[in-house]
Parts: C-alpha cells; structure tokens; sequence
C-alpha cells in the first residue's frame, strides 16, 4: 500500500474521529429555530394584510419575505435530516413552507445529493454556478455577457424563478438517473398547484387578487436575492478535486465569518466546507468541527480552510471579477484550477 494512500485513509479516520461526537442532533434547538422564524413571518403577514396602506403593505411585506428567506433556509437542514431529526417531520413541514413560493423542494432534494457528491469533481453537478472555459468560449455574444456579468444578472434580475427553473430543469435532465425523481416531479407540481388553486380562488372571490399577486412578488424578489447570494457564495471560484471526498469539499466550498446571530438564521451555511465534507453534523455544531477540522489539516500540514469575510463583503468581491473553470487541470486541486479575470476583461469571441 502506498505511503499517499495510508495517509489518506488515516486522515479520512482522523477526521471522522475528531467531528463524531458532533453527529447528535437536539431535536429542540432546530424546533426552536423553525417556529421562531414561522411565528416572526406569519405575524409580519398579518400586519402587512390588516393594512390599507398599499406602501406600508409593501414595506413591511419586504421585512416578511427577509424572513421567509431564512425560514425556507430550514429546508436544507430537512434536506439532511438534521434539523430535528424527526423524519416525519423533516420530510412533510419543508413541502408545505416551499409549495407556497413555488419552490420544488422534492426535486431540489433529490438533485442536492447529487450536488454533495459532485461538487468540485463532476461538471454534472446540478448546482454548480460557475462555467468551464470550454463552455464559456463555445457560447455565442450573448451568453458571454451573461458570464462576465452572472452573479449581479442572478441575484438581481433571475431570483427565484431563475432557481426554480434551473431545479426543474436539472430534475427532469437526471429523471432517469434517480430512482423515483419523475414522481417528485408531480409531487411538487401537484403540491403547488393545490395550493395555489385553493388560494387563487380565496382572493379571487374576495377581490383580492392584485395584492396578492404584489405580495407573491416582493416574496420572489427577496427570497430570490438572498437564495441567489447564498447559491453563488458558496462554491463559485472554488471549484477543484482534492486528493480524498473530505478534502474536496472543505476546500471547494467556502467559509464565511458572520456573527452568532447572521449564522442562526442561515443554519450555518456560512461553514459550507464543513457541511459539505459533514452534511450529518446539525447547524449548531458547525462552528465547533470547523475548528476542530481546522486541527487535523494542521497537523497534516495541509492547507487550512479560508474564513473569508461576510456574505456582504464577498458578494462585492464576486460582483468585480469572474471566474472560468479550467477542464484540463480537474484532476489535482491547485490555484491553476481558475481562470480569473476582472468582470468586464474575460475575452469574447
């Protein structure tokens, strides 16, 4: 056996070894976290809906949809079972907060293993954000401008409904690949439409109908820039194979410095290379296995995990340059991975 491979083995050993107390899941502080953001949304929704005020509806219909946004972050933790680790729970409450905003969480669920499997190995990889070189110089004008300009053009003008498209999309692309997927398909439509059937026909009979479309609007809008943010931060510029599965997603995912209160309401993401190399590890834990990862990387003198700034700054940063995978330097993780240029300097055709 070669000396590479036993290091590897023994560090894939130490590393589950260091993060294994970390795995219990406390029902009540993921319980605690979803009805205090359910709670904090439907009384902003009752306030907006008792006003006549059709501006103040508006502004305090912006505040509901912030905190829907992070509410529906919940779902990702149902996604892995972490958040209260009632399956029944985890599996029924994330269709009934996503179903409303048109969100095809079924789908997105099936394709996020994918997703965990392939990041920074496999271009199939159905939530990957950034282009290949190869991509990029084969596109026509057009598609070019949208890559030198992709993460204002996603947050700002594609939101929520460029994510949902992309899930169903990718859903039906891989249909064949995952057992079942197609049924998830109907589920979620079927799901949506039900109860948008039901809700359409309330305001309808009630003359209500405009507002209710404004009020889904300022949801998509909101919602979308923060799930768009979120979705470029965490893997874009990063993209590269490591020598094992762990290192791969530590170093191909991106950590973020955010205050106790920030990292709450996103359950942790901002620890995305832990998640992604621990999916079992519940967001309360994240902090503690970051630093204690970061530990055994030192002690194998291997490169630490970047804690970069907050979500804020680092989509300013990303706001100002564009990044190309480069194909040909896949198989070893090293800085020759990215093309880099300024967001207006990547050539055209």
């Amino acid at each position: 056996m070669s000396k590479h491979l036993i290091n590897s083995t023994r560090l894939t050993r130490d590393l589950q070894k260091v993060t294994s107390d970390l795995h219990q899941i406390n029902s009540f502080t993921g319980l605690i976290r979803f009805i205090v953001l359910g709670f904090a949304f439907f009384s902003l929704v009752t306030i907006a809906w008792s006003t006549s005020n059709n501006f103040l509806f508006s502004g305090i219909s912006i505040f509901a949809a912030l905190v829907y946004a992070f509410w529906l972050i919940c779902t990702h933790d149902m996604t892995h079972q972490t958040l209260t680790g009632w399956r029944w729970f985890d599996s029924i409450m994330p269709r009934l907060i996503s179903w409303p905003m048109l969100w095809p969480y079924s789908i997105y669920a099936a394709l996020h293993q994918l997703h965990h499997s392939w990041n920074g190995s496999d271009l199939r990889d159905p939530e990957r954000v950034q282009w290949t070189w190869e991509e990029y110089h084969n596109s026509c004008l057009l598609v070019q401008w949208y890559v030198r300009h992709q993460c204002s053009i996603d947050i700002f003008l594609a939101g929520g409904v460029g994510l949902i498209m992309k899930t169903f999309i990718y859903g039906w692309r891989y249909r064949k690949l995952l057992s079942r997927l197609q049924q998830k398909i109907f589920l979620d439509v079927g799901g949506m439409a039900l109860f948008h059937g039901v809700m359409l026909g309330f305001v309808i009979t009630n003359g209500l109908l405009l507002r209710y479309l404004l009020f889904w609007l300022i949801l998509e809008r909101v919602i979308g820039i923060v799930m768009q943010t979120r979705d470029h931060l965490e893997h874009y510029g990063l993209w590269g194979k490591a020598k094992t599965y762990q290192l791969t997603q530590l170093y191909a995912s991106r950590n973020l410095q955010e205050n106790d209160i920030i990292g709450w309401l996103i359950g942790g993401l901002n620890y995305h290379g832990v998640h992604h190399a621990f999916p079992g590890i519940p967001f309360n834990n994240l902090p503690d296995a970051f630093h204690r990862i970061q530990g055994v990387l030192e002690t194998y003198n291997l490169p630490l995990m970047k804690f970069e700034h907050s979500y804020l700054y680092e989509t300013f940063l990303l706001s100002r340059y564009s990044a190309l995978i480069c194909e040909t330097k896949l198989l070893e993780f090293t800085s020759n991975n990215q093309i880099i240029y300024p967001q207006n300097n990547l050539p055209s055709n």
